[in-house]
């Protein structure tokens, strides 16, 4: 963790909010002088606080309208198998997220796809088939009432 100052932290919610704001847009909305504001934002992707700058989609315009939250359970915690789980997790870009879990399941994931065929196609031809999972018990998403990138910072 670094130490931000208050100045830091509005730049870095202003970027969370709008990364395509111009470098004057930024010195405007935070108050600063642009040297200032180009400098900290080196700093912050120097030292990995920006990870990356990404434009967010909406994913029903973009055929991928079915959120889904599956629970995952692997067949044993072998390093063979996690590695081997965690590859299959790579190479599916419809995997949003893969979080390791303390609880009944091993992961969480979350997964978007046009709809439940879809899904059920990817569930029963890739995950239930893998040497690697067990088990998995899946919750379809009816409604977002909040969703959000931005970190409280």
């Amino acid at each position: 963790m670094i130490e931000l100052s208050e100045p830091d932290r509005n730049l870095l919610r202003e970027i969370q909010r709008d990364s395509s704001q111009s470098l004057a847009q930024l010195c405007e909305r935070c108050g600063m002088a642009q040297s200032t504001v180009w400098r900290k934002l080196q700093e912050f992707e120097t030292k990995g606080v920006i990870l990356s700058r990404v434009a967010l989609l909406d994913p029903g315009k973009v055929g991928c309208k079915l959120l889904v939250l599956a629970s995952i359970t692997l067949t044993d915690h072998t390093e063979t198998t996690v590695k081997g789980f965690a590859g299959l997790i790579e190479g599916h870009q419809e995997i949003l997220e893969c979080l390791s879990t303390s609880g009944v399941s091993d992961y969480q994931l979350k997964i978007r796809m046009p709809d439940v065929e879809a899904y059920e196609h990817f569930m029963t031809h890739t995950l239930l088939r893998s040497p690697f999972v067990r088990e998995v018990h899946s919750s379809f998403v009816l409604k977002q009432l909040k969703t959000t990138t931005e970190l409280p910072i």
